[in-house]
């Protein structure tokens, strides 16, 4: 099954944060730790302190603890090869941006991902982060295109553990519960999200062995041309 993400864009009006305006945030009507800041970092229309990942360098540099990511560094970059093949940036931004106890989060249009810098001096946190931000990435690629603003689910429902789905359930709406179970899956397992990036990468992910479209989204594929 297919689902559109449709970003929230809100008309916005010039207002100034502690007599200063920095990076279009003039734009943000409704003040930072909202889903207003949320989208003016998501449209690339406030950029302050919102830096491009090109290393876990990058990342690690940013806290006292760098030695504590060196575990893994490796797999953080297979991760960021294979994005960076699809053409899917990532960037560390300022707290102030993301909604309370958002994490990250994966914009299907603009195809960039965004880390909350309050949460990722933590490796383990870093990485359930990338892979769940990631699977989504994965969940874009099965829907024929990065380049549109579908998803699709990857892997059949009743395949993803309870457990997952369970913590979907009491997470999100019902209506994203299929498609966040499984990142939810992802995002706690090393190497899944690595393994199918590395798919969506070489290309049509939907005709690799190990990923084979549920029933639905092969019928999708099929009605907009993707598959024969």
């Amino acid at each position: 099954m297919v689902r559109s993400l449709i970003p929230a864009i809100l008309t916005t009006l010039s207002i100034a944060f502690g007599g200063v305006v920095l990076a279009n945030e003039e734009k943000i009507t409704k003040g930072f730790y909202s889903y207003d800041s949320l989208g003016c970092m998501i449209l690339r229309e406030c950029t302050d302190d919102v830096d491009e990942v090109y290393s876990m360098l990058d990342i690690s540099s940013n806290y006292d603890n760098a030695e504590a990511f060196i575990s893994v560094t490796q797999e953080f970059h297979n991760m960021l090869m294979a994005l960076n093949q699809i053409d899917v940036k990532v960037y560390l931004a300022d707290e102030k941006y993301f909604p309370v106890s958002h994490r990250g989060v994966y914009h299907t249009v603009s195809n960039n991902f965004f880390l909350n810098k309050k949460y990722m001096n933590n490796p383990g946190v870093l990485m359930s982060v990338m892979r769940h931000e990631g699977w989504h990435v994965v969940q874009d690629c099965m829907a024929g295109s990065i380049k549109n603003s579908f998803i699709a689910i990857v892997i059949p429902e009743d395949d993803v553990p309870p457990l997952w789905r369970e913590i979907a359930e009491k997470t999100y709406p019902e209506s994203a519960v299929p498609w966040e179970a499984e990142a939810i899956w992802a995002g706690k397992t090393a190497g899944m999200t690595q393994k199918a990036l590395t798919a969506c990468a070489a290309g049509r992910m939907w005709e690799n062995p190990d990923y084979s479209p549920t029933p639905m989204t092969l019928e999708w594929l099929q009605e907009k041309g993707f598959a024969k």
